[in-house]
């Protein structure tokens, strides 16, 4: 109990740090900005002690299956600093923000090529746009994107070289799935082998879409404001960060639900050797 309090705490405070980062190390956007961070890290906060201390969570997936949270928040802590790092090389230079700008530029470059993912986000910036902005934009958006297909290869390596996820323990479907019904409709298989693959489709074509629907949007909602340093962080970092969370889940599915058919396997064998002849 102690153990469970202690870690969901710690989580806790890590949450509320991430949030927090982009307006630590930038300037405030606005009057209201910092109250505004506080209450949604504090509630973003409060989340996570609360999924994490008690016996089994509401929402929060594979919460007893580690790494695989571990690699996701740490995919998206290091997404935010560097772009926090990057946003402030525009207006607060030092020898670090450099650094960072002076990577991510040729790698921007590198992926900004046509029909890519950084090249269609480069197409939703209204015309007019400084050339400061726009490289700004293209080194976040090849820098968050690189990260994300770090996590995957992560996650790749992690199943391939751990057996991930028997080698951390026994898994419980009811604390690990908490929003999956596994005594609901068909069968338990082939229902996560279906969601698997709705996840792994999805996770490919949103790096895509999302600029798409971005550009068609804006008839209606106006041009996406990215010269706001806060907008640009958060928009870059959820547009690389949901797609490959959403294929880390895709693949995690597949797995338990052969990890589900295996253990069907060896029971029936089990039942069958026990058969009289």
């Amino acid at each position: 109990m102690v153990t469970r309090l202690t870690g969901g705490i710690l989580r806790a405070v890590l949450v509320m740090l991430l949030i927090a980062t982009p307006s630590l190390l930038l300037q405030a956007g606005g009057s209201g900005t910092p109250e505004i961070v506080a209450l949604i890290a504090l509630g973003a906060g409060l989340f996570t002690a609360v999924e994490y201390t008690s016996l089994s969570p509401s929402l929060v997936e594979f919460r007893d299956a580690p790494p695989f949270n571990r690699i996701r928040f740490a995919t998206i802590a290091l997404s935010v600093f560097l772009l926090s790092l990057l946003a402030r090389d525009g207006t607060e230079p030092s020898t670090f923000t450099a650094l960072v700008a002076a990577l991510a530029a040729p790698l921007g470059h590198a992926l900004d090529i046509p029909y890519s993912p950084v090249r269609l986000v480069m197409l939703t910036l209204p015309d007019g746009t400084p050339a400061a902005l726009a490289d700004q934009v293209r080194s976040g958006a090849a820098l968050s994107y690189l990260l994300s297909l770090g996590s995957l290869a992560s996650f790749a390596a992690l199943l391939r070289f751990r057996g991930w996820p028997m080698r951390s323990g026994n898994f419980n479907v009811w604390i690990n799935l908490p929003t999956f019904d596994p005594t609901s409709g068909p069968d338990v298989i082939w229902r996560l082998r279906r969601d698997g693959q709705f996840n792994l489709v999805l996770g490919f074509l949103l790096p895509f879409v999302v600029p798409a629907l971005l550009s068609i949007g804006v008839p209606l909602l106006g041009p996406l404001d990215l010269s706001n340093p806060h907008t640009m962080i958060w928009m870059l970092t959820g547009w690389a960060f949901l797609p490959a969370s959403l294929l880390m889940r895709g693949v995690a599915l597949q797995r338990v639900a052969d990890m589900i058919g295996a253990q069907r396997e060896r029971a029936s064998a089990r039942e069958a050797g026990l058969m009289p002849a």
